[in-house]
Protein backbone atom coordinates (compact mmCIF):
# COMPACT_ATOMS: atom_id res chain seq x y z
CA UNK A 1 0.00 0.00 0.00
CA UNK A 2 1.40 3.45 -0.83
CA UNK A 3 0.82 6.83 2.11
CA UNK A 4 1.62 9.90 1.95
CA UNK A 5 2.65 12.46 4.88
CA UNK A 6 1.68 15.81 4.24
CA UNK A 7 3.94 18.30 5.15
CA UNK A 8 2.30 21.86 4.92
CA UNK A 9 2.32 25.52 6.05
CA UNK A 10 -0.54 26.44 7.52
CA UNK A 11 -1.79 29.76 8.92
CA UNK A 12 -3.65 30.52 11.93
CA UNK A 13 -7.27 31.19 11.30
CA UNK A 14 -7.48 30.76 7.81
CA UNK A 15 -9.54 27.81 7.81
CA UNK A 16 -10.28 27.55 3.81
CA UNK A 17 -6.80 28.58 2.71
CA UNK A 18 -5.23 25.58 5.59
CA UNK A 19 -8.03 23.35 4.06
CA UNK A 20 -6.97 23.99 0.45
CA UNK A 21 -3.66 23.16 1.29
CA UNK A 22 -4.43 19.57 2.94
CA UNK A 23 -6.80 18.57 -0.06
CA UNK A 24 -4.37 19.63 -2.65
CA UNK A 25 -1.75 17.97 -0.85
CA UNK A 26 -4.13 14.60 -0.27
CA UNK A 27 -5.75 14.75 -4.09
CA UNK A 28 -1.89 14.73 -5.01
CA UNK A 29 -0.80 11.59 -3.30
CA UNK A 30 -4.11 9.77 -3.99
CA UNK A 31 -3.13 10.44 -7.65
CA UNK A 32 0.83 8.97 -7.07
CA UNK A 33 -1.59 6.09 -5.65
CA UNK A 34 -1.97 6.26 -2.14
CA UNK A 35 -4.75 4.76 0.15
CA UNK A 36 -3.35 6.38 3.34
CA UNK A 37 -2.52 10.40 3.94
CA UNK A 38 -1.88 11.93 7.38
CA UNK A 39 -1.90 15.43 7.95
CA UNK A 40 -0.56 17.37 10.49
CA UNK A 41 -1.71 18.58 14.31
CA UNK A 42 -4.84 20.95 14.06
CA UNK A 43 -3.87 21.86 9.56
CA UNK A 44 -7.08 22.86 9.84
CA UNK A 45 -7.09 25.51 12.34
CA UNK A 46 -2.96 26.17 12.50
CA UNK A 47 -1.17 25.86 15.72
CA UNK A 48 -1.34 27.35 18.25
CA UNK A 49 -4.74 29.09 17.74
CA UNK A 50 -4.88 29.61 21.55
CA UNK A 51 -7.47 32.35 22.56
CA UNK A 52 -9.34 31.61 19.24
CA UNK A 53 -10.34 28.50 20.64
CA UNK A 54 -12.40 30.18 22.98
CA UNK A 55 -15.07 31.88 20.91
CA UNK A 56 -17.97 30.00 19.63
CA UNK A 57 -17.65 31.16 15.96
CA UNK A 58 -14.02 29.84 15.36
CA UNK A 59 -14.77 26.05 16.76
CA UNK A 60 -18.11 26.11 14.30
CA UNK A 61 -16.07 27.40 11.37
CA UNK A 62 -13.54 24.71 12.14
CA UNK A 63 -16.66 21.72 11.69
CA UNK A 64 -18.56 23.54 9.08
CA UNK A 65 -14.48 23.46 7.27
CA UNK A 66 -13.94 19.83 8.44
CA UNK A 67 -17.20 18.63 7.02
CA UNK A 68 -16.52 20.75 3.83
CA UNK A 69 -13.11 19.11 3.36
CA UNK A 70 -14.91 15.74 3.91
CA UNK A 71 -17.27 16.74 1.01
CA UNK A 72 -14.74 17.64 -1.33
CA UNK A 73 -12.68 14.24 -1.32
CA UNK A 74 -15.41 12.41 -1.65
CA UNK A 75 -14.20 11.43 -5.38
CA UNK A 76 -10.91 9.91 -4.33
CA UNK A 77 -11.80 6.06 -4.55
CA UNK A 78 -10.36 4.68 -1.35
CA UNK A 79 -8.59 7.53 -0.26
CA UNK A 80 -8.50 7.53 3.78
CA UNK A 81 -7.08 10.88 5.38
CA UNK A 82 -6.50 11.74 8.89
CA UNK A 83 -6.19 15.50 9.77
CA UNK A 84 -6.22 17.61 12.77
CA UNK A 85 -8.47 19.83 13.73
CA UNK A 86 -10.19 21.40 17.25
CA UNK A 87 -13.11 19.79 17.78
CA UNK A 88 -16.42 19.54 20.36
CA UNK A 89 -18.40 16.92 19.89
CA UNK A 90 -22.41 18.24 19.83
CA UNK A 91 -20.99 21.22 17.19
CA UNK A 92 -22.81 18.86 14.52
CA UNK A 93 -25.15 16.97 16.47
CA UNK A 94 -22.94 14.31 17.66
CA UNK A 95 -24.55 11.43 19.85
CA UNK A 96 -21.69 11.27 22.38
CA UNK A 97 -22.81 15.09 23.13
CA UNK A 98 -25.18 13.92 25.80
CA UNK A 99 -22.46 11.89 28.14
CA UNK A 100 -20.03 14.97 27.37
CA UNK A 101 -20.78 18.48 28.28
CA UNK A 102 -20.87 20.61 24.80
CA UNK A 103 -18.47 23.22 26.38
CA UNK A 104 -15.04 20.79 26.24
CA UNK A 105 -13.66 20.80 23.55
CA UNK A 106 -10.19 18.70 22.51
CA UNK A 107 -7.22 18.44 20.23
CA UNK A 108 -8.58 16.28 17.72
CA UNK A 109 -7.82 14.50 14.32
CA UNK A 110 -10.75 12.86 12.06
CA UNK A 111 -10.37 10.07 9.38
CA UNK A 112 -11.82 11.69 5.94
CA UNK A 113 -13.21 8.56 3.57
CA UNK A 114 -16.13 8.68 0.84
CA UNK A 115 -17.20 11.72 1.71
CA UNK A 116 -17.89 11.03 5.49
CA UNK A 117 -16.15 11.27 9.04
CA UNK A 118 -15.57 7.85 9.46
CA UNK A 119 -14.15 8.44 12.94
CA UNK A 120 -12.61 10.96 15.72
CA UNK A 121 -9.78 10.55 17.78
CA UNK A 122 -8.94 13.11 20.63
CA UNK A 123 -5.56 13.85 22.17
CA UNK A 124 -4.87 12.22 25.49
CA UNK A 125 -1.63 13.66 26.32
CA UNK A 126 -2.18 17.69 26.86
CA UNK A 127 1.21 19.40 27.17
CA UNK A 128 1.95 22.40 29.42
CA UNK A 129 5.17 23.12 29.54
CA UNK A 130 7.90 25.68 27.52
CA UNK A 131 5.50 27.36 24.72
CA UNK A 132 2.47 24.81 25.06
CA UNK A 133 -0.69 25.93 27.03
CA UNK A 134 -2.40 22.95 25.96
CA UNK A 135 -4.76 22.57 29.21
CA UNK A 136 -6.25 25.99 29.12
CA UNK A 137 -7.68 24.89 26.22
CA UNK A 138 -8.26 21.23 26.18
CA UNK A 139 -9.37 17.94 27.65
CA UNK A 140 -8.27 14.89 27.64
CA UNK A 141 -9.72 12.06 25.17
CA UNK A 142 -8.35 9.93 27.86
CA UNK A 143 -9.87 11.75 31.02
CA UNK A 144 -13.42 12.11 28.66
CA UNK A 145 -13.60 8.22 28.81
CA UNK A 146 -13.14 8.69 24.88
CA UNK A 147 -11.31 5.42 23.10
CA UNK A 148 -8.63 4.67 20.92
CA UNK A 149 -9.13 5.20 17.36
CA UNK A 150 -8.03 2.34 14.86
CA UNK A 151 -9.10 1.91 10.80
CA UNK A 152 -8.76 -0.29 8.20
CA UNK A 153 -7.44 0.77 5.11
CA UNK A 154 -5.60 -1.63 2.52
CA UNK A 155 -6.42 -4.29 4.83
CA UNK A 156 -3.88 -2.25 7.29
CA UNK A 157 -5.52 -1.25 10.97
CA UNK A 158 -3.89 1.90 11.77
CA UNK A 159 -4.14 3.51 15.20
CA UNK A 160 -4.23 7.53 15.53
CA UNK A 161 -2.11 9.69 18.02
CA UNK A 162 -1.57 13.10 17.94
CA UNK A 163 1.58 14.72 19.06
CA UNK A 164 2.87 14.16 22.83
CA UNK A 165 0.56 11.37 22.81
CA UNK A 166 3.68 9.18 21.28
CA UNK A 167 6.17 10.61 23.88
CA UNK A 168 4.07 8.59 26.61
CA UNK A 169 3.61 4.98 27.04
CA UNK A 170 -0.26 4.70 27.56
CA UNK A 171 -1.78 6.10 24.49
CA UNK A 172 0.29 3.92 21.63
CA UNK A 173 -0.60 1.18 23.77
CA UNK A 174 -4.10 1.39 23.95
CA UNK A 175 -4.14 1.83 20.63
CA UNK A 176 -2.13 -1.17 19.58
CA UNK A 177 -4.17 -3.16 22.07
CA UNK A 178 -7.23 -1.85 20.26
CA UNK A 179 -5.68 -3.65 17.71
CA UNK A 180 -3.48 -1.33 15.53
CA UNK A 181 -0.83 -3.01 13.22
CA UNK A 182 1.13 0.56 12.34
CA UNK A 183 0.57 4.02 14.20
CA UNK A 184 0.57 7.29 12.60
CA UNK A 185 1.22 10.67 14.78
CA UNK A 186 0.29 14.12 13.73
CA UNK A 187 2.53 16.90 15.28
CA UNK A 188 3.08 19.82 15.50
CA UNK A 189 6.34 20.52 17.29
CA UNK A 190 7.85 24.22 17.80
CA UNK A 191 11.38 24.26 16.41
CA UNK A 192 14.86 24.78 18.71
CA UNK A 193 17.55 23.63 17.61
CA UNK A 194 18.77 19.75 17.55
CA UNK A 195 15.04 18.98 18.02
CA UNK A 196 14.62 17.07 14.91
CA UNK A 197 17.27 14.23 16.37
CA UNK A 198 15.26 14.24 19.81
CA UNK A 199 11.97 14.01 18.04
CA UNK A 200 13.20 10.87 16.23
CA UNK A 201 15.04 9.30 19.06
CA UNK A 202 11.56 9.36 21.22
CA UNK A 203 9.72 8.02 18.43
CA UNK A 204 12.13 5.43 17.89
CA UNK A 205 11.39 4.33 21.36
CA UNK A 206 7.67 4.61 21.06
CA UNK A 207 7.73 2.16 17.87
CA UNK A 208 10.08 -0.23 19.75
CA UNK A 209 8.14 -0.52 22.74
CA UNK A 210 4.99 -1.16 21.44
CA UNK A 211 6.89 -3.22 18.51
CA UNK A 212 4.82 -1.00 15.68
CA UNK A 213 5.84 0.68 12.25
CA UNK A 214 5.00 4.80 13.14
CA UNK A 215 4.47 7.40 10.27
CA UNK A 216 4.95 11.17 12.03
CA UNK A 217 3.50 13.98 10.06
CA UNK A 218 4.57 17.72 10.75
CA UNK A 219 3.94 21.00 10.45
CA UNK A 220 6.59 23.43 8.84
CA UNK A 221 6.28 27.35 9.06
CA UNK A 222 6.35 30.59 11.17
CA UNK A 223 3.45 31.50 13.57
CA UNK A 224 4.76 34.49 15.63
CA UNK A 225 7.41 33.64 17.55
CA UNK A 226 7.64 29.20 17.21
CA UNK A 227 8.97 28.10 13.86
CA UNK A 228 8.11 24.23 12.63
CA UNK A 229 10.53 22.61 11.30
CA UNK A 230 9.02 19.86 8.82
CA UNK A 231 11.28 16.81 8.76
CA UNK A 232 8.15 14.43 8.59
CA UNK A 233 9.52 10.76 9.31
CA UNK A 234 8.27 6.97 8.95
CA UNK A 235 10.17 4.27 11.41
CA UNK A 236 9.78 0.82 11.20
CA UNK A 237 8.69 -1.42 14.43
CA UNK A 238 12.45 -1.50 15.74
CA UNK A 239 12.86 2.00 15.68
CA UNK A 240 14.93 2.48 12.51
CA UNK A 241 14.46 5.65 9.75
CA UNK A 242 12.91 4.37 6.92
CA UNK A 243 12.30 7.70 5.30
CA UNK A 244 12.48 11.24 6.18
CA UNK A 245 10.83 14.88 4.29
CA UNK A 246 13.12 17.68 3.92
CA UNK A 247 13.22 20.33 6.88
CA UNK A 248 11.68 23.60 6.55
CA UNK A 249 9.91 23.41 3.33
CA UNK A 250 6.39 22.52 2.57
CA UNK A 251 6.83 18.85 1.13
CA UNK A 252 4.34 15.56 0.36
CA UNK A 253 6.55 12.58 1.53
CA UNK A 254 5.50 9.34 -0.23
CA UNK A 255 5.62 5.81 1.41
CA UNK A 256 5.34 2.14 0.43
CA UNK A 257 4.36 0.17 3.15
CA UNK A 258 5.49 -3.59 2.43
CA UNK A 259 3.70 -6.89 3.18
CA UNK A 260 5.82 -6.45 6.42
CA UNK A 261 4.25 -3.08 7.06
CA UNK A 262 7.27 -1.72 6.64
CA UNK A 263 7.60 1.79 5.31
CA UNK A 264 9.96 3.29 2.29
CA UNK A 265 10.63 6.42 1.48
CA UNK A 266 13.13 8.39 0.23
CA UNK A 267 15.43 9.48 3.46
CA UNK A 268 16.30 13.53 3.05
CA UNK A 269 19.35 15.02 5.08
CA UNK A 270 19.37 16.75 8.71
CA UNK A 271 21.17 20.07 8.28
CA UNK A 272 23.93 20.69 10.62
CA UNK A 273 23.27 23.00 13.45
CA UNK A 274 23.94 26.65 12.24
CA UNK A 275 21.95 25.74 8.57
CA UNK A 276 18.94 24.53 10.96
CA UNK A 277 19.26 28.28 13.27
CA UNK A 278 19.51 30.28 9.80
CA UNK A 279 16.66 28.47 8.43
CA UNK A 280 14.27 28.63 11.23
CA UNK A 281 15.33 32.48 11.14
CA UNK A 282 14.56 33.02 7.51
CA UNK A 283 11.21 31.01 7.68
CA UNK A 284 10.06 32.83 11.08
CA UNK A 285 10.87 36.18 9.10
CA UNK A 286 9.24 35.65 5.62
CA UNK A 287 5.88 33.59 7.37
CA UNK A 288 5.59 36.73 10.21
CA UNK A 289 6.15 39.34 7.66
CA UNK A 290 4.12 37.76 4.56
CA UNK A 291 1.07 36.29 6.32
CA UNK A 292 0.44 39.76 8.10
CA UNK A 293 0.27 41.70 5.15
CA UNK A 294 3.57 43.41 5.56
CA UNK A 295 5.06 45.03 1.82
CA UNK A 296 8.47 44.88 3.45
CA UNK A 297 10.90 45.41 6.35
CA UNK A 298 13.07 48.22 7.22
CA UNK A 299 16.84 47.43 9.15
CA UNK A 300 18.92 49.88 10.96
CA UNK A 301 22.35 49.16 9.85
CA UNK A 302 25.16 49.96 12.06
CA UNK A 303 28.04 48.83 10.48
CA UNK A 304 28.16 45.92 13.84
CA UNK A 305 27.71 42.29 13.60
CA UNK A 306 24.32 42.38 15.13
CA UNK A 307 22.57 44.33 12.57
CA UNK A 308 24.50 42.57 9.17
CA UNK A 309 23.28 39.40 10.34
CA UNK A 310 19.78 40.34 10.42
CA UNK A 311 19.75 42.23 7.25
CA UNK A 312 21.30 38.95 5.56
CA UNK A 313 18.25 36.92 6.82
CA UNK A 314 15.85 39.22 5.93
CA UNK A 315 17.54 39.34 1.91
CA UNK A 316 17.22 35.81 2.43
CA UNK A 317 13.35 35.60 4.00
CA UNK A 318 11.81 38.19 1.43
CA UNK A 319 14.28 39.32 -1.48
CA UNK A 320 16.36 41.94 -1.45
CA UNK A 321 13.71 44.46 -3.12
CA UNK A 322 11.26 44.17 -0.28
CA UNK A 323 14.03 45.41 2.01
CA UNK A 324 15.10 48.89 3.02
CA UNK A 325 18.26 49.77 5.02
CA UNK A 326 18.72 53.48 6.93
CA UNK A 327 22.39 53.98 8.36
CA UNK A 328 21.85 56.89 10.74
CA UNK A 329 25.82 58.24 12.06
CA UNK A 330 26.33 59.99 15.43
CA UNK A 331 29.41 62.12 16.42
CA UNK A 332 30.77 59.05 17.52
CA UNK A 333 30.04 56.54 14.63
CA UNK A 334 33.51 55.49 13.56
CA UNK A 335 34.10 55.54 9.76
CA UNK A 336 34.42 52.02 8.84
CA UNK A 337 30.83 51.87 10.15
CA UNK A 338 29.76 53.52 7.47
CA UNK A 339 32.19 51.84 4.90
CA UNK A 340 31.27 48.34 5.86
CA UNK A 341 27.55 49.23 6.25
CA UNK A 342 27.27 50.55 2.65
CA UNK A 343 29.36 47.50 1.09
CA UNK A 344 27.03 44.87 2.88
CA UNK A 345 24.26 47.03 1.26
CA UNK A 346 25.78 47.13 -2.05
CA UNK A 347 26.68 43.03 -1.78
CA UNK A 348 23.01 42.77 -0.96
CA UNK A 349 21.29 45.00 -3.17
CA UNK A 350 19.33 46.42 -0.94
CA UNK A 351 18.22 50.41 -0.65
CA UNK A 352 20.84 52.45 1.07
CA UNK A 353 19.94 55.80 2.66
CA UNK A 354 21.83 57.74 5.84
CA UNK A 355 20.06 60.45 7.67
CA UNK A 356 22.46 62.02 10.45
CA UNK A 357 21.37 62.14 13.85
CA UNK A 358 24.03 64.66 14.78
CA UNK A 359 21.57 67.55 14.38
CA UNK A 360 18.81 66.06 16.03
CA UNK A 361 20.93 64.97 19.37
CA UNK A 362 22.19 68.11 19.90
CA UNK A 363 18.58 69.43 19.76
CA UNK A 364 17.65 67.17 22.40
CA UNK A 365 20.60 68.12 24.64
CA UNK A 366 19.75 71.98 24.36
CA UNK A 367 16.57 71.54 25.09
CA UNK A 368 17.98 69.02 27.88
CA UNK A 369 20.22 71.41 29.38
CA UNK A 370 18.68 73.10 31.70
CA UNK A 371 17.01 70.57 33.78
CA UNK A 372 20.44 68.47 33.53
CA UNK A 373 22.41 71.38 34.75
CA UNK A 374 25.37 70.46 36.88
CA UNK A 375 25.23 66.49 35.92
CA UNK A 376 27.79 64.53 33.89
CA UNK A 377 26.88 62.98 30.80
CA UNK A 378 26.07 59.66 31.12
CA UNK A 379 23.74 56.51 29.39
CA UNK A 380 20.96 59.02 29.09
CA UNK A 381 23.04 60.73 26.13
CA UNK A 382 23.15 57.41 24.90
CA UNK A 383 19.79 56.09 25.30
CA UNK A 384 19.05 59.43 23.71
CA UNK A 385 20.91 58.84 20.19
CA UNK A 386 19.25 55.64 20.49
CA UNK A 387 15.74 56.78 21.00
CA UNK A 388 16.41 58.98 18.28
CA UNK A 389 17.38 56.31 15.51
CA UNK A 390 14.33 54.51 16.97
CA UNK A 391 12.09 56.66 16.12
CA UNK A 392 12.95 57.98 12.57
CA UNK A 393 12.53 54.09 11.95
CA UNK A 394 9.09 54.44 13.23
CA UNK A 395 8.16 57.24 11.01
CA UNK A 396 9.29 55.23 7.77
CA UNK A 397 7.72 52.27 9.01
CA UNK A 398 4.67 54.64 9.37
CA UNK A 399 5.32 55.91 5.88
CA UNK A 400 5.75 53.52 4.34
CA UNK A 401 3.87 50.17 5.93
CA UNK A 402 6.65 48.46 6.10
CA UNK A 403 7.81 46.55 9.55
CA UNK A 404 10.80 47.35 11.51
CA UNK A 405 13.20 44.60 12.53
CA UNK A 406 15.35 44.91 15.22
CA UNK A 407 18.25 43.77 15.68
CA UNK A 408 18.99 42.98 19.90
CA UNK A 409 20.77 39.46 20.15
CA UNK A 410 19.74 37.26 23.73
CA UNK A 411 22.93 38.14 25.43
CA UNK A 412 21.48 41.86 24.86
CA UNK A 413 18.06 41.30 25.65
CA UNK A 414 18.96 39.10 29.06
CA UNK A 415 21.06 41.73 30.27
CA UNK A 416 19.43 44.87 29.31
CA UNK A 417 22.38 46.03 26.90
CA UNK A 418 19.42 47.15 24.98
CA UNK A 419 17.63 50.37 24.80
CA UNK A 420 14.00 50.93 25.37
CA UNK A 421 12.03 53.03 22.34
CA UNK A 422 15.66 52.91 20.69
CA UNK A 423 17.18 50.13 19.65
CA UNK A 424 14.06 47.71 21.17
CA UNK A 425 12.00 49.97 19.00
CA UNK A 426 10.39 47.85 16.32
CA UNK A 427 8.44 45.31 15.00
CA UNK A 428 9.99 41.40 15.01
CA UNK A 429 13.12 40.65 16.81
CA UNK A 430 14.81 38.65 14.41
CA UNK A 431 17.84 37.24 16.50
CA UNK A 432 16.05 38.10 20.12
CA UNK A 433 16.75 34.25 20.65
CA UNK A 434 20.19 34.05 18.91
CA UNK A 435 23.07 34.36 21.70
CA UNK A 436 26.20 36.40 20.88
CA UNK A 437 28.59 34.03 20.11
CA UNK A 438 25.96 32.24 17.99
CA UNK A 439 25.67 35.73 16.02
CA UNK A 440 28.84 35.47 15.08
CA UNK A 441 29.00 31.26 13.92
CA UNK A 442 26.07 32.31 11.87
CA UNK A 443 27.42 35.21 10.23
CA UNK A 444 30.91 32.94 9.81
CA UNK A 445 28.45 29.74 8.60
CA UNK A 446 26.35 32.71 6.12
CA UNK A 447 29.99 33.79 4.50
CA UNK A 448 31.11 30.07 3.68
CA UNK A 449 28.07 29.26 1.69
CA UNK A 450 28.09 30.29 -2.11
CA UNK A 451 26.11 33.41 -2.52
CA UNK A 452 25.78 35.51 -6.23
CA UNK A 453 25.66 39.16 -4.89
CA UNK A 454 24.16 41.76 -6.85
CA UNK A 455 26.94 42.77 -8.62
CA UNK A 456 26.77 39.53 -10.25
CA UNK A 457 30.18 38.09 -7.96
CA UNK A 458 30.11 35.06 -5.97
CA UNK A 459 31.81 36.11 -2.48
CA UNK A 460 30.58 36.32 1.08
CA UNK A 461 27.75 39.05 1.84
CA UNK A 462 28.91 39.96 5.40
CA UNK A 463 32.49 41.84 4.69
CA UNK A 464 34.95 40.43 6.77
CA UNK A 465 36.13 43.32 9.11
CA UNK A 466 32.60 43.10 10.40
CA UNK A 467 32.72 40.21 11.90
CA UNK A 468 36.42 40.63 13.50
CA UNK A 469 36.46 44.04 14.91
CA UNK A 470 35.25 44.24 18.70
CA UNK A 471 31.43 44.85 18.71
CA UNK A 472 30.24 48.70 20.18
CA UNK A 473 27.16 50.58 20.23
CA UNK A 474 29.26 53.44 19.33
CA UNK A 475 27.32 56.04 21.89
CA UNK A 476 30.24 57.03 23.09
CA UNK A 477 34.03 57.80 22.42
CA UNK A 478 36.50 54.51 22.24
CA UNK A 479 33.40 51.93 23.32
CA UNK A 480 32.96 48.56 23.42
CA UNK A 481 30.83 46.16 24.62
CA UNK A 482 33.12 44.19 26.97
CA UNK A 483 33.19 48.24 28.86
CA UNK A 484 29.60 46.99 30.03
CA UNK A 485 29.69 43.23 29.43
CA UNK A 486 31.45 40.26 30.85
CA UNK A 487 33.28 38.70 27.51
CA UNK A 488 30.94 37.06 25.32
CA UNK A 489 31.77 33.60 25.83
CA UNK A 490 32.03 33.64 29.51
CA UNK A 491 28.61 35.52 29.56
CA UNK A 492 26.68 33.29 26.35
CA UNK A 493 27.89 30.38 28.75
CA UNK A 494 25.82 31.72 32.04
CA UNK A 495 23.25 32.89 30.12
CA UNK A 496 22.86 28.87 29.00
CA UNK A 497 22.90 27.71 32.29
CA UNK A 498 21.08 30.42 34.39
CA UNK A 499 18.17 31.23 31.93
CA UNK A 500 17.82 28.48 30.00
CA UNK A 501 18.66 25.31 32.60
CA UNK A 502 17.18 26.80 35.54
CA UNK A 503 20.77 26.39 36.88
CA UNK A 504 21.06 28.27 40.09
CA UNK A 505 23.77 30.67 40.94
CA UNK A 506 26.05 28.12 43.39
CA UNK A 507 25.82 25.54 40.65
CA UNK A 508 27.38 27.50 38.34
CA UNK A 509 30.09 28.51 40.35
CA UNK A 510 30.65 24.95 41.23
CA UNK A 511 30.97 24.87 37.57
CA UNK A 512 33.92 26.64 37.87
CA UNK A 513 32.72 30.17 37.28
CA UNK A 514 33.54 33.48 38.75
CA UNK A 515 31.02 33.86 41.78
CA UNK A 516 31.10 37.95 41.33
CA UNK A 517 30.82 37.50 37.70
CA UNK A 518 27.39 35.12 37.99
CA UNK A 519 25.90 37.24 40.52
CA UNK A 520 26.21 40.17 38.06
CA UNK A 521 24.99 38.14 35.24
CA UNK A 522 21.63 37.16 37.30
CA UNK A 523 21.27 40.42 38.50
CA UNK A 524 21.17 41.91 35.31
CA UNK A 525 18.81 39.26 34.17
CA UNK A 526 15.91 39.81 36.85
CA UNK A 527 16.69 43.60 37.07
CA UNK A 528 15.59 44.01 33.02
CA UNK A 529 12.75 41.63 33.55
CA UNK A 530 11.08 44.78 32.76
CA UNK A 531 12.57 45.37 29.84
CA UNK A 532 12.08 42.36 27.61
CA UNK A 533 7.95 42.65 28.51
CA UNK A 534 8.14 45.80 26.44
CA UNK A 535 10.32 43.67 23.65
CA UNK A 536 8.67 42.55 20.25
CA UNK A 537 7.94 39.49 19.96
CA UNK A 538 10.88 37.33 18.04
CA UNK A 539 11.49 33.86 16.84
CA UNK A 540 12.39 31.31 19.00
CA UNK A 541 15.13 29.04 18.49
CA UNK A 542 16.26 27.65 21.47
CA UNK A 543 14.24 25.24 24.01
CA UNK A 544 14.36 28.45 26.60
CA UNK A 545 13.35 31.77 24.87
CA UNK A 546 12.30 34.88 26.17
CA UNK A 547 9.01 34.81 25.30
CA UNK A 548 5.83 31.93 25.67
CA UNK A 549 8.47 29.85 27.87
CA UNK A 550 9.92 32.77 30.08
CA UNK A 551 7.38 34.01 32.44
CA UNK A 552 9.34 35.53 35.10
CA UNK A 553 7.43 37.94 37.26
CA UNK A 554 9.12 41.63 37.05
CA UNK A 555 8.52 42.38 41.02
CA UNK A 556 10.15 39.94 42.76
CA UNK A 557 12.91 39.84 45.74
CA UNK A 558 14.05 35.94 45.06
CA UNK A 559 17.82 35.60 44.45
CA UNK A 560 19.68 32.48 43.86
Amino acid sequence: MKAALTQINATVGDLAGNARLVAAAAREAHRQGALLVIAPELALAGYPPEDLLLRPAFMQACAETLATLAAELADCKGLHLVVGHPHQFGSRGDVRSKSLAVQRRFNAASVLSGGHILGTYCKRELPNYQVFDERRYFASGRDAGLPPLVFEVGGLRVGVLICEDAWFDEPAQAAVAAGAELLCVLNASPFHLDKADEREARMAERARAVGRPLLYAHLVGGQDEVVFDGASFALDATGRLTARAPAFEPALLMLDIDADHVPHGEVAAVPEVEAQAWAALVTGVRDYVGKNGFPGAIIGLSGGIDSALVLAIAVDALGADKVRTVMMPSPYTADISWIDAREMAARLGVRYDEIAIAPMFDSFRSALSAQFEGRAEDTTEENLQARIRGTLLMALSNKLGSIVLTTGNKSEMATGYCTLYGDMAGGFAVIKDVAKTLVYRLAEWKNRQPVRRADGSTGPVIPERIITRPPSAELRPDQTDQDSLPPYEVLDAILARYMEDDQGVDDIVAAGFDRAVVERVARLIRVNEYKRRQAPVGIRITHRAFGRDWRYPITSKFRA
